[in-house]
């Protein structure tokens, strides 16, 4: 992936992520099942890591 593949994906990830925290704040009003929602949460936390990384590799890079 090219940096701006990277930080498009990032920006897709960082929505999901607050749609699924929405979600979760709802499921937790109502005592909801929210391991799911936890798991995908946490899926998107290492994700996010992982692209992070990718991108501060690539703008260290010289072009």
């Amino acid at each position: 992936m090219n940096q701006k593949e990277i930080e498009y994906k990032i920006q897709e990830l960082k929505m999901d992520y607050v749609r699924l925290q929405n979600d979760l704040e709802k499921l937790e009003y109502v005592d909801g099942n929210l391991s799911p929602l936890e798991k995908q949460i946490a899926e998107i936390e290492a994700e996010l890591k992982i692209l992070y990384r990718e991108l501060a590799e690539k703008k260290e890079l010289p072009q």
